[in-house]
């Protein structure tokens, strides 16, 4: 009878309820399933810096299956590391990107976006910027020519695997062979379906030739009909940061006519972000 209201009582707002029964509500509008992970990764800590499966499930307060499969589901993501030669995990360096990336990449696309808007009104087409993320290259921003929608949904935030990717190539051809080699073996995970699938071991001869040529150029492998110049950012030791490419349809102009529009301002706008990244010291990739 306690919620019965007398006649003439107002509602009783949510913001009056008990602690206990907003808290209860609350929980509808809450993934449950990710609040464990969080719990979960927080188990981790100074007195627990490697801890067992039933360790991790004791802090966490929660049971052994679920512990389980989070762990898995973590160790796929990169997150978690398993000890080799034992039963223990460990934080990788990754859950620390997750603070760091935002920083530098809300620092870069300031650097970055001037500086494609001026690319897109000097060649009409759409312009992107790129780092690398682990294996795969992270779209951090984009500007559209008008409302021209082409052929790939590249949004803020996408990733596709750098082998795999034009603007990838772009980046992959100024690495350290170790650093290639490094890439090769990480764990590869996509946001776009790649229209032409390309392997790591097929990449060599056409990192070498954009290396010869400081730029890629050629048909896009998540969309047909679409034609990608990439031209990397690179750092004072000529080590790429980052990639810009631009993007037009393959129909629109031929290849030469393309390159003799776009590569130019493409260059200048790589040279601009490479010198405001130098000078303001934001860290663009994340090896």
């Amino acid at each position: 009878m306690a919620n019965v209201r007398a006649k003439g009582e107002a509602p009783r707002r949510r913001s009056d309820q008990p602690k206990e029964v907003r808290g209860a509500t609350d929980q509808r509008s809450t993934v449950q399933s990710l609040a464990k992970g969080f719990r979960l990764l927080e188990a981790f800590g100074p007195d627990q810096e490697e801890p067992t499966l039933s360790e991790l499930a004791l802090a966490a307060g929660l049971d052994p299956g679920t512990t389980y499969r989070m762990l898995n589901t973590l160790v796929d993501l990169g997150y978690v590391d398993r000890v080799p030669d034992s039963r223990r995990f460990r934080l990788t360096l990754k859950v620390l990107d997750l603070g760091f990336h935002a920083i530098a990449h809300r620092d870069l696309r300031a650097i970055v976006r001037p500086v494609l808007r001026t690319l897109v009104n000097d060649t009409s087409e759409a312009a992107s910027f790129g780092v690398l993320n682990g294996a795969e290259v992270l779209y951090i921003e984009r500007v559209r020519a008008g409302v021209t929608r082409l052929g790939v949904d590249i949004r803020l935030g996408t990733t596709v695997p750098a082998h795999q990717s034009i603007i990838g190539h772009s980046i992959l051809a100024f690495l350290p062979e170790s650093e290639l080699a490094r890439l090769a073996e990480l764990p590869q995970r996509q946001t776009l379906s790649a229209k032409r699938r390309i392997e790591w071991r097929d990449v060599g001869q056409s990192l070498a030739a954009i290396r010869k040529a400081g730029y890629a150029l050629g048909a896009s492998t998540l969309s047909e009909g679409l034609r990608i110049l990439a031209v990397p950012v690179r750092d004072a030791d000529g080590l790429a940061v980052g990639a810009i490419s631009i993007a037009a349809p393959a129909g629109r102009s031929s290849e030469a006519e393309f390159r003799a529009l776009a590569l130019k301002p493409a260059k200048a706008a790589a040279r601009d972000v490479a010198r405001a990244i130098e000078a303001s010291g934001s860290i663009g990739t994340s090896h």
